[in-house]
Formats: structure tokens, C-alpha cells, sequence
């Protein structure tokens, strides 16, 4: 839900901008129109509140209210407006516009420069002018939180005035309206749900030329990101990680281009990870996170920082108010419309989610291996300066990729039937002092990973990253030579990867040069089932037997021998038969 903060520091047309000219005596307006024929205006006014550029934001709807009636005069030119506009005979709307404007600053000590005096307190004159020398600022801070003229678009914002509606079905048009002195604001965002946002004030003169206002547009939005640690250099949508391997994760968001017109600016960035990963906690399982404000480090305090938490999968860091921050040192960090805020985490594919106690995968995470692993954001902020209501963008994602490896043994005298019982170990190339284990975690122990082929000849490895592995083996099938005691080297890269976020796709692999690919095969991506593993077929040429020469010797050897055997076991026999006789005799 894309939110846009409809901004305006409306300067509220060329005329208040560049001379709202509250005034009730002529000579000033003589010499202002010295060039042209000023020309009071009589028939009622018009105003357009439009955005060409943004049909998105077309249906917005605005409300107006009158502040002054008055006289309003224009240069005229063959029936064409022109220049500035100049008040006179300048009035209140009605006394509950009086009330409204005149209590705003009620409570304000000291008061504002030039703020009427008693004997003027209900002076329409007198609260002209006191308006026109706080209004005309051509930087738009007019309409700042806590100015002038936003104290009073407060005030008549929370009164239960009644208001102009526009006219017809455009909803930013009105074109009847009585000459003097305006204030427009938003009445219904052009989306549902809090996913629209409000202008800031909008006052202006009406009558004469017609008045043409396009606010401005700033769109808060929210990417996420995650560092690849193939470069470890930027942020990406995507990246791939081996199992309980920590990665980078960005989360960045901008603000509303007229956060200057909010006196306190609610932020929140809500992040969902998937059940297969962990956000990185202290020990009192409280994220760690960097929050920055235009890389300043933002401290972490409820009340001039922010707080931040991680439950059931959801990590979230909430500013109450982004503009009262301040960083490590407590000096106040500056926001303005074009600032960037940033957060920063770990996360890792946590093997004691994803595997049973017996290393089996669990049922939930089946088809793990070369599925992305959605990771999505929102960002919730306010988006009306007068009032407590939020906007909250589209979510967006980003993924982690972990890929796999299945490795078919076989003996060179029968490709189709795999051999059992063969001994690997896996390594990552460079990482000499770990083995990695079936589940893709790592240990120094080497019996400990050791990887033994099933009955079909089979090993399977998951939660691998990109990268160069060693596959050795250790222990070849009883009959057959151990082909690869020195180790198959090969490089698993990153698949092309699907458009939607829900196909499995399998990774590239390449083997090192000098491979005899008699005895290694890669089998082709096009010819598996998307399974997010690389696809190995090892041979191991068969043992042989040496050559026997004399046959016919040996077996006349073995022959005699046994002659000779026999001859002594019956010579045995008979001299302790004819011991036995002497004795009893």
C-alpha cells in the first residue's frame, strides 16, 4: 500500500506568496497597480487543486473554509487578470471563524511578533496584518509546526465549522466562492484504509483570476535489502547464505518532504522474516540493530530514540516521535524532507528450526533448498499534521537463497548401480579447519561430517552458499579404488532466478579445470527436477586383480603337499596306537 504524504507547503498561489497585500487604504494599492488597470473583482472565485502529474491521487478530496471576506482587486488587461492581488475591507467570515482564530494562541507565552492587542483582539485588520507578517515566507516555512498560520489551520481544523465542499465530481475543484481570504485542506485521502496521506494547509485569495494549486507529492516508502557476501560491498534484493550463516539485512525508509509541518512524526518499521530464520539477539533476546538518521547513529531511548523488539518472527523498531532524536552523545539530529532513515540487523537460516533432532528436515520446511526465503517490510508513519492518523506503505521484500548438493557414487563397471557405504567429507574451499555436516552447518570434528552414501549411492547436502567446495573421499566401496582421495573441487553459483517468489530454482555449477569429467558428472539443470541442488555423478574405477603365471606348478605343489599331509597324520595315528599296546602289555 503505497503511501504518498501530500505535501504542501502550498504557497497557496503567486498572490500570497508574493504579496498578500492586506490593506484597506488606497494609496499603497495605487502605487502596487502603478503599471495596470486594478480592477475589483465581482464574480465569484475559483479554485483548482489539482495534480496532473499524479493521476494516482486524482480522487483526493478537499474542504475549504473562509477566514476573511474582503474586497479583492487585480490588475485587468482586456479581460485577463494579472499580477498580484491586494484586500481590502477586510472582515471576519462569522463570529465562530472570529473565535476560532483568535484563541488558537491562547495558551502562547510570550506571543507571537505583532499578535493584537487587546484593544485589538477581535480586529479583523489587526489579525490581517498580524497574519501577513508571519505568512509570507517564499521557503514555505509559513506552514511549519507551530507557526502562525498553522496554529490556525489547527484550530479550525478541530472546530465543528461548517466547511465548502467542491464542486462537482472533481474533488480538489471549487467554483463559487465568495472573494476574500482562504484556508483548503484535505478532507478524504484518495485511498482507503490510512493509506493516503494529507496535504499541509493551503491558504490563498480568492477572486479575480482563478487560483491553480498542484501540491506536491512525497511518497514515503521502505525498501529492504541484504548484503550478498559474495561482495560484501552493497545491498541487494537478493542473496544466498549457507545454514546459521549471519547476514546483513537494510531496512531504509524516507519521510514526508513537508515533515516540517508536523509537530511530532510517528515511524515504524515492521519486518516479518520467515520461519526458517532468527533474528541476531543479546542476551536478553533483544534485536541488534544500528538505526541510523542520515548515517547518524540514532541513541536507543523510548523517549528522544527509539525501542525496538523481536517476537513470533516480527522484528519491529518504533520512533514515538522521529523528530525529537538524538544521537549517542544526545545532540538532536536534524530532520528534514529529504532525510533517510536506516536500520540495520543479522539474520541467519537457523538449522534448529529447520531439523529435527534426528537431522531430518522438518515437514514445514520441505522444499526448502532453492526456495527464496521472503523477507517483507512495512513502514507506518503519520500522514495528517493537524490530526493522529497514519499511512502505511506497500510491503517490500527481499530473499535468501541456500542451495544444495546430491552426489550419486558409482563403480566404473556399472554406471546405473550406485555403491553404499562410501565415505566424504565437504569442505569450503579456504576453510580448511571445518567440515560441513549434511545440514549445511560446520564443525571442526571431520568424523563428525563425515557423509556416508545410502543404498542407492546417495549423499545429500543442504544450506550451502555460492561458493568453491571440496568434495574427498575418505572411504571407497569394498572392490573399488578410491578415485578421489585428493578431492573434487567445484563452484556452486547463483540460478537465474524466477520472477515470482515461490519457484524453486536450481543453482549453476561449474568443476575446477583439469576434473577428469569421465569420473565427474554434472548433470544438466534442463534434465532435473528443480530441486535447488546440484546434481553430481562420482565414479570409482573397479579393483583389479594381478596376474598369476605357473598355474600348472602351484597345483601340482598343492597336490603333493597334501600327499605329504596325509602320510603324516596316518604315521601319527598308528605310532600312538602302538604305544598304547606296549603299555598294556
Amino acid at each position: 500500500m503505497s503511501m504518498n504524504k501530500n505535501i504542501a507547503r502550498l504557497a497557496v498561489t503567486a498572490g500570497l506568496t508574493a504579496a498578500l497585500s492586506f490593506g484597506g487604504v488606497m494609496a499603497p494599492v495605487t502605487m502596487a497597480f502603478a503599471e495596470g488597470v486594478p480592477t475589483v473583482a465581482t464574480e465569484k472565485g475559483k479554485v483548482f487543486i489539482t495534480d496532473p502529474g499524479t493521476a494516482e491521487y486524482a480522487d483526493t478530496s478537499f474542504k475549504g473554509i473562509q477566514i476573511f471576506k474582503a474586497t479583492v482587486t487585480q490588475n485587468k488587461d482586456e479581460g485577463v487578470w494579472t499580477g498580484d492581488k491586494t484586500l481590502s475591507d477586510i472582515a471576519w467570515a462569522n463570529d465562530s471563524v472570529m473565535r476560532a482564530v483568535t484563541t488558537a494562541f491562547d495558551t502562547d507565552e510570550p506571543k507571537p511578533a505583532g499578535f493584537p492587542t487587546d484593544a485589538d483582539a477581535k480586529s479583523p485588520q489587526a489579525w490581517a496584518q498580524f497574519i501577513k507578517k508571519h505568512g509570507n515566507d517564499k521557503d514555505g516555512n509559513n506552514v511549519n509546526a507551530g507557526s502562525v498560520l498553522d496554529k490556525i489551520a489547527a484550530a479550525l481544523e478541530d472546530s465543528n465549522l461548517t466547511w465548502a465542499k467542491p464542486s462537482g465530481s472533481n474533488k480538489g475543484n471549487f467554483e463559487s466562492l465568495d472573494q476574500g481570504y482562504w484556508l483548503f485542506v484535505t478532507d478524504v485521502p484518495s485511498k482507503t484504509g490510512n493509506t493516503d496521506v494529507y496535504t499541509s494547509p493551503i491558504f490563498t485569495i480568492v477572486g479575480g483570476s482563478d487560483v491553480n494549486v498542484a501540491p506536491k507529492k512525497s511518497v514515503p516508502n521502505v525498501t529492504k535489502a541484504v548484503k550478498d557476501d559474495a561482495t560484501d560491498a552493497t545491498f541487494n534484493k537478493s542473496a544466498d547464505s549457507r545454514m546459521d550463516q549471519p547476514i546483513k539485512y537494510q531496512l531504509a525508509g524516507t519521510v514526508a518532504s513537508n515533515i516540517n509541518t508536523y509537530s511530532t512524526y510517528a515511524y515504524l518499521f515492521t519486518d516479518n522474516l520467515p520461519g526458517s530464520m532468527t533474528v541476531k539477539c543479546d542476551e536478553d533476546g533483544s534485536p541488534i540493530v544500528d538505526v541510523k538518521i542520515d548515517g547518524k547513529t540514532v541513541k536507543a531511548d523510548p523517549a528522544s530514540g527509539y525501542t525496538k523488539s523481536y517476537s513470533g518472527g516480527v522484528l519491529t523498531v518504533s520512533f514515538v516521535d522521529l523528530k525529537s532524536c538524538v544521537d549517542e552523545k544526545n545532540n538532536a539530529i536534524s530532520v528534514n524532507g529529504s532525510s533517510n532513515v536506516t536500520v540495520e540487523y543479522e539474520a541467519k537460516l537457523d538449522s534448529t528450526k529447520i531439523f529435527d533432532d534426528k537431522g531430518k528436515i522438518k515437514d514445514a520446511f520441505q522444499g526448502l533448498v532453492g526456495k527464496p526465503q521472503k523477507n517483507t517490510v512495512t513502514l507506518t508513519y503519520s500522514n495528517n499534521p493537524h490530526g493522529n492518523g497514519i499511512g502505511t506503505t506497500v510491503e517490500h521484500s527481499a530473499y535468501d537463497y541456500t542451495y544444495g548438493i546430491d552426489v550419486t557414487k558409482v563403480g566404473s563397471d556399472d554406471e546405473n548401480k550406485g555403491l553404499a557405504g562410501v565415505e566424504f567429507t565437504l569442505q569450503e574451499q579456504g576453510d580448511d579447519g571445518n567440515y560441513i555436516k549434511a545440514d549445511g552447518t560446520k564443525t571442526p570434528d571431520s568424523e563428525q561430517a563425515k557423509l556416508t552414501t545410502d543404498a542407492s549411492g546417495k549423499i545429500n547436502v543442504v544450506g550451502l552458499d555460492e561458493g568453491t567446495y571440496v568434495l574427498t573421499e575418505v572411504k571407497p566401496a569394498p572392490g573399488y579404488n578410491n578415485s578421489h582421495s585428493a578431492g573434487i573441487t567445484f563452484t556452486i553459483t547463483r540460478g537465474a532466478l524466477p520472477a515470482d517468489d515461490t519457484t524453486v530454482v536450481n543453482p549453476g555449477c561449474t568443476l575446477a579445470n583439469g576434473t577428469d569429467e569421465n569420473l565427474v558428472k554434472v548433470a544438466q539443470t534442463n534434465t532435473e527436477a528443480a530441486d535447488g541442488k546440484v546434481h553430481l555423478t562420482v565414479t570409482d574405477q573397479q579393483g583389479s586383480g594381478l596376474p598369476l603365471t605357473g598355474l600348472n606348478g602351484v597345483t601340482f605343489t598343492w597336490i603333493a603337499g597334501g600327499a605329504v599331509l596325509c602320510i603324516g597324520v596316518a604315521h601319527l595315528i598308528r605310532s600312538r596306537k602302538q604305544a598304547e599296546e606296549s603299555e598294556q602289555e
